[in-house]
C-alpha cells in the first residue's frame, strides 16, 4: 500500500493513496509544494497535476476522505463545514475525485492558516 505524509504549517497526516486515475497522477507528481487556503473547514493547495472528474466523485465527503477538486485543480481536505454545508456534512464546491484516506485525525488542521506551506511526500521516502 502507497502511503503519504502530507505537512500544513505545523500539522502532519499520513494518509494511503486508493486505486484511482487521481491518485496515480498524485502519487507520479510527489513531492507537491504549496500553500494552504482556507474554505470553512476544509484545507485546500494547488497542485500540479489535472484530472477529469471520476466516475465516483462527490460534493459531499466523509472526515478523513482526501479529494481532488478537478475544477480548482487543487488538492482538499475537509474536516468540517464548509460554507455550502448543510447540517452535520462536509460539502466541497463540486464534485471531487476522492484519491486518498487519512490515516491520522484530520480534524488537527483546525491548526493550519492560510498561506502556510503544504507539503506531500512518499511516507517510505521520508528522512
Amino acid at each position: 500500500m502507497r502511503e503519504i505524509v502530507i505537512r500544513a504549517g505545523k500539522v502532519a497526516i499520513r494518509a494511503r493513496l486508493l486505486e484511482t486515475p487521481t491518485a496515480e497522477r498524485i502519487w507520479a507528481a510527489l513531492p507537491i509544494h504549496a500553500e494552504a487556503s482556507l474554505w470553512g473547514h476544509e484545507v485546500y493547495f494547488s497542485a500540479p497535476v489535472s484530472s477529469e472528474t471520476e466516475p465516483g466523485a462527490r460534493e459531499v465527503v466523509n472526515a478523513g476522505e482526501i479529494a481532488f477538486w478537478p475544477d480548482g485543480e487543487a488538492i482538499a481536505i475537509g474536516f468540517g463545514p464548509t460554507p455550502l454545508s448543510r447540517r452535520g456534512e462536509i460539502r466541497m464546491a463540486s464534485p471531487c475525485n476522492i484519491w486518498a484516506m487519512a490515516l491520522d485525525d484530520v480534524s488537527r488542521l483546525k491548526g493550519v492558516h492560510a498561506g502556510e506551506g503544504v507539503s506531500i511526500v512518499d511516507a517510505n521516502g521520508e528522512a
